[in-house]
């Protein structure tokens, strides 16, 4: 277990790719020794100005959204292995 009051930085890089009608990102961790990752998606619709940054915005929110719930899934694995049962975690 940890000290009182020690800390940890943990970094998550995103990876945008883009055409003109949509924009990809892909979010990665690691945590420890453990790489996961979350994708994300936003399709800009025809009628719609070009603008990117709205695109990136999007997709890299689903990214990180999907990462959260693979972080959550992770946790109740941990949790489950070392109770021995089935275990809910809230997120």
């Amino acid at each position: 277990m940890k000290a009182r009051g020690e800390s940890k930085v943990v970094t998550v890089e995103v990876v945008l790719e883009e055409t003109t009608e949509q924009t990809e990102a892909k979010a990665l961790l690691e945590l420890g020794g453990e790489r996961l990752g979350g994708w994300g998606r936003a399709v800009r619709n025809p009628r719609d100005p070009e603008r990117p940054r709205i695109g990136e915005e999007l997709a890299t929110a689903r990214a990180l959204s999907d990462l959260s719930h693979k972080l959550l899934e992770a946790a109740a694995s941990a949790i489950e292995e070392y109770e021995g049962r089935r275990v809910h975690v809230h997120g």
